[in-house]
C-alpha cells in the first residue's frame, strides 16, 4: 500500500512538472519573438531538440531508425503536420496574441481530435454525450473570439484563427498516425518527427523570406530558446515518455487543460498579461466540452483515485 501512495504521488509530480514546462512554453515563446523570426525560432528549437533526442534513442536502444514505408509515414506525418503545422501555425499566431489565450486555444486539441476521430475511423463514433461537449467546445473559441462584424480582420482574430488551425492540424496528424501504429520506439519516433518538422519548418520560413540573420541575439533571446529546447523540449519529453509508460497516452491529455492555468499565471507574472473575463468564459466552455467527451475516462480516473485513497489509509 505505501509503495502504491508513493508510485501515485510520483506519477502526480510528474503531471504537475509537465503540465509547467509545456505551459510556460507559451510564455517563452511570446518573450522570444520579439527576437525571432517565428518559423525560424520554431524551427531551430525542434532540429536541436529532435537531434538530441535521436543521439540518445541511438545510446539507448537497439533500433531507433524507421524501417518500412509504414514507420517512415508515420514519423512523416507527425513530423509535418503534429509538429511542423501546429508550431508554425501556432508561433505565427503569438505575433498577435499572447501566450496564455495561446494555450486556452490549444486546449481544445483533444476535443477536435475526438471529433475528427469520429468522422475518419468508423470504429470511434460520437455519443450524443461526446457530440454536445465537442460543440461546447466549439462555441467556447468563439466566446474568445468575440466576433465583431466590424473588426473580421482585427489582428487577435487572425492570431486566434491561426492558432485554432494549428490545433486542428494537430487533431488532424493524431488521428492518421493511429491507423499507422507501428513497433518503433516511442522515443525514436518522436526524435525522427521533430526533424522532420524543423525541416518543414525551415520550409516554411524559406518561403516567408525568414532568415537566420534576422534573429536579434539578446540575452532574452538565448534565455528563451534555451528554454523552449532543453526544459520544454528535451526534459518535458523525458518526463512525457515516464507517463506514457506509467498511465498511457489517453490520460496524458490531462496535461492540456493544466498548460492554460500555468500560462495564464506565467504570462501575468513575468510578462504582466492579464486576460479579459471572455477568455475566462470561453476556456471554461472548452474544459467542459473536453470533460462531456471524456466522461467515461474521467469517472474511471475518478473513481481509481478514490481507491488509491483508501488503499493509502
Amino acid at each position: 500500500m505505501i509503495s502504491r501512495s508513493l508510485i501515485a504521488d510520483r506519477t502526480g509530480v510528474l503531471f504537475i512538472l509537465l503540465s509547467l514546462f509545456w505551459g510556460t512554453s507559451f510564455v517563452a515563446i511570446e518573450a522570444g519573438l520579439a527576437y525571432f523570426p517565428p518559423l525560424v525560432f520554431a524551427g531551430i528549437r525542434y532540429a536541436i531538440a529532435g537531434a538530441i533526442l535521436l543521439i540518445y534513442a541511438v545510446y539507448i536502444s537497439t533500433r531507433w531508425l524507421p524501417q518500412t514505408p509504414k514507420e517512415w509515414l508515420s514519423v512523416s506525418v507527425s513530423g509535418v503536420l503534429i509538429v511542423g503545422a501546429y508550431h508554425g501555425l501556432l508561433y505565427l499566431g503569438e505575433l498577435y496574441v499572447s501566450g496564455a489565450i495561446a494555450a486556452v486555444i490549444v486546449s481544445l486539441t483533444p476535443v477536435l481530435t475526438v471529433l475528427l476521430a469520429s468522422v475518419m475511423l468508423p470504429a470511434e463514433r460520437l455519443t450524443p454525450i461526446q457530440l454536445g461537449g465537442v460543440l461546447l467546445g466549439l462555441i467556447g473559441v468563439v466566446v474568445i473570439i468575440n466576433p465583431d462584424p466590424g473588426m473580421v480582420f482585427d489582428a487577435s482574430t487572425i492570431g486566434i484563427v491561426l492558432i485554432f488551425f494549428g490545433a486542428l492540424s494537430w487533431a488532424i496528424g493524431s488521428v492518421l498516425i493511429k491507423p499507422l501504429d507501428t513497433t518503433l520506439p516511442l522515443l525514436a519516433l518522436i526524435s525522427w518527427a521533430m526533424l522532420i518538422g524543423a525541416t518543414s519548418l525551415f520550409v516554411g520560413a524559406a518561403i516567408r523570406g525568414e532568415t537566420v540573420t534576422a534573429i536579434e541575439w539578446s540575452q532574452t533571446a538565448i534565455i528563451s530558446l534555451t528554454y523552449l529546447t532543453v526544459i520544454s523540449g528535451v526534459i518535458a519529453f523525458f518526463i512525457y515518455f515516464e507517463l506514457h509508460d506509467r498511465v498511457g497516452a489517453t490520460q496524458i491529455n490531462l496535461v492540456s487543460y493544466l498548460e492554460p492555468v500555468v500560462a495564464i499565471g506565467m504570462s501575468w507574472l513575468l510578462l504582466g498579461s492579464v486576460i479579459d473575463s471572455t477568455v475566462v468564459v470561453g476556456f471554461t466552455a472548452v474544459f467542459a466540452g473536453f470533460a462531456l467527451v471524456k466522461y467515461e475516462f474521467i469517472s474511471e480516473i475518478t473513481t481509481q483515485l478514490a481507491r488509491n485513497s483508501i488503499d493509502s489509509l
